[in-house]
């Protein structure tokens, strides 16, 4: 899914496989691999460079995102069975307070932005 949503957003923009390897500071093999579904679980410092150099949102990228923007209550409930069954514990999610609080600092960014185009 990540690769496919990778690939289509590059398709989009018209940039090469090269072209945003290069950009995000990545192998071009590697990337290949992600788009390819070799490699389904890249880092979420790479997801990152490569959402920068398409200038999306992450979560568009690994696909928690719909058409209007929001995640569905569908995908939500998904992802915490899925957090239960890899083993996180509640306690645990503390740990990942802080890629969470990344993101809602990054998405009050974007609706800055909107808002001020508007």
């Amino acid at each position: 899914m990540i690769g496919e949503n990778i690939q289509r957003i590059r398709y989009m923009q018209d940039l090469t496989l090269s072209e945003l390897a290069e950009q995000a500071q990545i192998s071009k093999s590697y990337l290949s691999n992600i788009e390819n579904n070799i490699n389904q679980n890249p880092s979420i410092q790479i997801i990152e460079k490569i959402a920068n150099v398409l200038a999306v949102d992450f979560q568009e990228l690994i696909g928690m995102k719909d058409e209007a923007g929001t995640i569905p209550e569908n995908e939500w409930l998904e992802f915490v069975k899925e957090l239960k069954e890899s083993g996180v514990k509640m306690e645990e999610l503390q740990e990942y307070k802080s890629i969470i609080e990344f993101v809602k600092w990054q998405n009050k960014q974007i609706n800055q932005k909107k808002q001020a185009g508007d």
